[in-house]
């Protein structure tokens, strides 16, 4: 019913292509010493930033799911405190688990055998499509957000500059 360039559409937005900057690339080179460094009037680092994007991008996919799913609390569930620090290791982890959450998403999007207009089981009328541009949108605002963070910090290539 779904063709396959609808269906991949859809993937690109997920992925950020087109006309944002994706994930990878704004993430790419990110210098250690700049993991939990605050820029001038932003109440979070890097890291908290890219846990906020891991975190509700695990909600979503959670959300669709799960026929259980619970809500976390906001913002105790969506944000880091204030004070979190991160290892590069931490920092690493945090952008792989993202990746693995979006690539869930793609595949459940991708999958033929999934409506993805089917309402989701538990919910008031979503389906997949729709989290996904949610989940896409949230991410673009906030991808778009953490380049300009590196261009305040100045933890960009020079090639970025």
């Amino acid at each position: 019913m779904y063709t396959d360039e609808f269906r991949e559409q859809f993937a690109d937005l997920l992925n950020g292509v087109g006309a944002h900057m994706t994930f990878e690339e704004a993430v790419a080179d990110f210098p250690d010493d700049a993991i939990n460094l605050r820029a001038a009037n932003v109440d979070y680092t890097p890291w908290h930033l890219l846990e906020h994007l891991r975190l509700t991008h695990a909600d979503i996919r959670h959300y669709v799911t799960d026929p259980d799913y619970v809500e976390p609390d906001w913002p105790a569930g969506y944000w880091l405190d204030r004070r979190a620090t991160a290892t590069r290791a931490e920092f690493d982890a945090t952008i792989s688990a993202f990746l693995e959450d979006k690539a869930a998403l793609r595949a459940m999007l991708m999958d033929p055998g999934r409506d993805p207009f089917a309402v989701i089981p538990g919910t008031p009328g979503h389906t997949i499509l729709r989290e996904i541009r949610i989940d896409a949108d949230h991410n673009a605002y906030h991808v778009g957000e953490f380049a300009i963070l590196r261009q305040v910090m100045g933890t960009w290539r020079p090639a970025h500059r």
